[in-house]
């Protein structure tokens, strides 16, 4: 499949590579190692003999933006955590996603560290709203199966500590007192 951008005999130059990287990183949000994968599998789709220069080039862009600032991994992972604890999502499940990304451990950290300083205990906070999402524990509408309910959370991620200290809960008031207590 041929982009507008890739006009054709246009040699593969670090020019057209940051407009390439620029038109991704203006539709979306993206690690380095992620920007890097998308532009290598662009150059492929090119078939390019020798593709050593435009390998190069990528790595030489990727710098660039991310010494401008348009690219910053701990920004990334973070936000991208944000918007993943906001859906239920465990912290296990996240890290796995960002290293999918191409996000570097350290990175993930700091981004975990800065986020945990302004909402607690992050884990807890993602198995509440797991649960209000997914209707469990206190969400509930009808009675149901305890193991069910432990086996669910279990598969999201989340360890059994987290799990049985939500579904504990005996109604939403605890459930907001567990999570200011944290």
């Amino acid at each position: 499949m041929k982009h507008k951008s890739d006009a054709p005999g246009e040699p593969v130059s670090a020019a057209l590579i940051e407009r390439w990287a620029l038109a991704y990183l203006e539709r979306f949000p993206s690690s380095a190692a992620n920007l890097r994968r998308v532009l290598m599998r662009r150059v492929r789709r090119l078939e390019i003999e020798d593709q050593g220069p435009a390998r190069a080039a990528i790595d030489t862009v990727a710098e660039k933006l991310r010494r401008l600032g348009a690219i910053d991994d701990v920004a990334y992972a973070a936000a991208r955590t944000r918007t993943r604890l906001r859906r239920g999502q465990s912290l296990r499940t996240i890290r796995a996603g960002l290293a999918e990304k191409g996000v570097a451990p350290g990175d993930m950290e700091a981004a975990f560290a800065g986020i945990g300083n302004e909402e607690g205990n992050l884990d807890l906070a993602a198995a509440v709203a797991f649960a209000r999402r997914r209707r469990l524990g206190v969400f509930r509408r009808q009675a149901a199966d305890r193991a069910k309910e432990l086996a669910a959370f279990a598969r999201a991620g989340f360890s059994r500590g987290v799990a049985e200290a939500v579904l504990g809960c005996a109604d939403q008031e605890a459930v907001e007192g567990l999570l200011r207590e944290d």
